[in-house]
């Protein structure tokens, strides 16, 4: 597939991420203002504006009514975005999301095919218990430190035939589930997560590099495709003492 440009709010946030990160504008001053900025890169202002807000999401940036836009103090905690865009972007979401934060994102994966789905897991499925799934397990690092954790499930009776069966081997390893899906004619158009707060295992600790019973984030993610079929589902756990995970949606205007 060829290389698609970043849509113009993401490019604009890029550009803006890089004048902080060089220290153009110092924490706690006053950016210009949203006109001016967007008058500067050539763009409308609600590009402008996207391009603010997202940055405003990701706590590099502070709106205080009435006053403008700052820049914020940093955060010890980085704050990981879950939204409808990153499930847009080519390859893997989370490479995607670690650039954005100006990180080098990079995982471990083993995958098992014919693991039995568990009663859970084939009834977020909509299969039978014990049929057989493509199991999964992925060490995702930022920089070369633990990130987060997951367990993916995806059924054979989808994938058993295809070239990727195996999510990170074949034409289209590390490119993602959206991805690798819709080379096979599988479209996704639903992602829904349930997040729950949850204490790290003795193998989530070693792997994560957090204490046994530490706080963690458990995400349940499954992916549904146009006729409501789930096609993968993931349980996705994130440490609480270095990351927390925000959602952000769309509004659409009435």
């Amino acid at each position: 597939m060829g290389h698609e440009e970043p849509p113009q709010h993401e490019a604009v946030a890029n550009a803006l991420r890089r004048r902080l990160d060089s220290g153009e504008w110092r924490i706690g001053e006053r950016l210009p203002s949203r006109a001016r900025l967007a008058e500067e890169y050539d763009v409308g202002p609600n590009v402008m504006q996207k391009a603010v807000e997202r940055l405003i999401a990701e706590g590099r940036l502070q709106g205080r009514a009435g006053s403008g836009t700052f820049v914020a103090e940093p955060r010890e905690r980085r704050r990981m975005i879950r939204s409808r865009h990153r499930e847009r972007r080519r390859g893997s979401p989370f490479r995607a999301d670690m650039a954005e934060l100006g990180r080098a994102g990079t995982w471990e994966a083993h995958s098992e095919a014919r693991t039995p789905a568990p009663n859970d897991i084939a009834q977020r499925l909509g299969i039978e218990p014990g049929d057989p799934c493509v199991r999964t397990s992925y060490e995702f690092l930022a920089d070369t430190q633990p990130a987060q954790l997951s367990v993916s499930w995806e059924p054979m009776a989808i994938t058993g035939d295809t070239p990727i069966l195996l999510p990170e081997m074949g034409p289209l390893a590390g490119k993602g589930v959206v991805e690798r899906m819709r080379s096979i004619g599988v479209d996704i158009v639903t992602a829904l997560e349930v997040p729950r707060p949850g204490r790290a295992t003795q193998e989530q600790a070693n792997l994560l590099g957090i204490g046994r019973g530490d706080l963690v984030l458990v995400i349940e993610r499954t992916y549904y495709d146009g006729d409501g079929r789930a096609v993968e589902t993931a349980d996705i756990t994130v440490p609480d003492a270095r990351w927390e995970v925000a959602y952000e949606f769309g509004v659409d205007a009435q």
